[in-house]
């Protein structure tokens, strides 16, 4: 994350996040998709699983205010 990057740029699939959508409490999800824009890969959507109530939710990237655990990546050995 490089200094005054937005948060939801350095979003991936596989981290748990913290959500502020307007007019809702904040909630804490698991990132399962995500949608980058039309010219450039930026974070533009992302489907989100509540971890309380396990519903998906499609919201704008800019709604993920932290990340609260980064996805670890294992690697592969072939």
């Amino acid at each position: 994350l490089l200094l005054g990057e937005p948060v939801f740029l350095s979003v991936r699939v596989g981290d748990a996040v913290l959500v502020e959508t307007p007019g809702t409490d904040w909630w804490v999800g698991h990132v399962i998709h995500r949608e980058g824009g039309a010219l450039c890969n930026a974070n533009n959507f992302l489907q989100i699983a509540c971890v309380d109530t396990g519903m998906i939710r499609t919201v704008n990237a800019d709604c993920v205010t932290a990340v609260v655990e980064r996805r670890v990546e294992v690697p592969v050995r072939v």
